[in-house]
């Protein structure tokens, strides 16, 4: 089930007909307020969220349901300004569309997010990969640091993370990043994968400016600096 969350009615409707026509379940909720009582209420595989609603905007409520849980979120939004679009990876989304758009490419992303199975992570899946005192757990999205803190991931950073992870050493680019996050290629100004990189350092590194962890590659990428062991491998 899909919830789809703007104050204008008409968009509201009208998406929810193109979803449901295309073999979705569509519950709508026309402000913040409605949408906090349907995530309490019903669990959705993805929510389609407005960033400017009366009283409490897109934004909020994104940043709330990212830190409580792993649902993805793609964020609509009439201003075509990279700002929002940058506000809004940060706060959690998962991908970002500027009105107007064509209801195939929206239904594109939601499927492109499916496909990927962010949305319903495999709770059979224990891989857990270790390294300085940490443990990410992919398939909970979730990092423990050496003190034993747990540190949630949205689930954009966690697949980035897990990633990173895999390749160990190896560069991974911009253009190989973007695409298996996004399930899109990159244009020459595209910052969204540098943009998700900070945000994960900050959750990861003691001095995000000076990363342990994930380097930077001038003209190449990025990469993770240090060796990691998975549960099974001997590695």
């Amino acid at each position: 089930m899909l919830l789809l969350v703007d104050d204008d009615a008409d968009i509201r409707e009208s998406l929810g007909e193109y979803l449901m026509s295309n073999g979705f379940d569509v519950m709508q909720a026309e402000n913040a307020e409605a949408a906090r009582a349907a995530i309490l209420a019903h669990k959705f595989e993805i929510i389609i969220l407005d960033i400017m609603m009366p009283g409490e905007d897109g934004l909020s409520l994104c940043r709330h349901i990212s830190s409580h849980g792993k649902t993805p979120i793609i964020l609509l939004s009439a201003l075509n300004e990279e700002l929002d679009r940058i506000i809004g990876l940060e706060v959690g989304a998962d991908d970002y569309l500027t009105k107007p758009f064509n209801p195939r490419e929206l239904l594109a992303r939601i499927r492109a997010i499916l496909r990927r199975g962010v949305a319903q992570p495999d709770d059979t899946d224990n891989d857990a990969y270790h390294f300085q005192g940490y443990i990410f757990e992919a398939a909970r999205h979730q990092l423990t640091d050496p003190e034993g803190k747990h540190i949630a991931l949205t689930g954009n950073e966690a697949k980035l993370l897990q990633l990173l992870l895999e390749a160990e050493n190896r560069v991974l680019s911009r253009d190989y990043l973007l695409e298996q996050i996004s399930g899109r290629q990159s244009d020459a100004f595209d910052r969204s994968i540098d943009n998700q990189i900070s945000r994960l350092r900050k959750k990861l590194e003691k001095n995000p400016a000076q990363p342990d962890f994930i380097k930077t590659v001038r003209g190449g990428g990025y990469r993770f600096a240090l060796n990691t062991k998975q549960d099974g491998d001997s590695r």
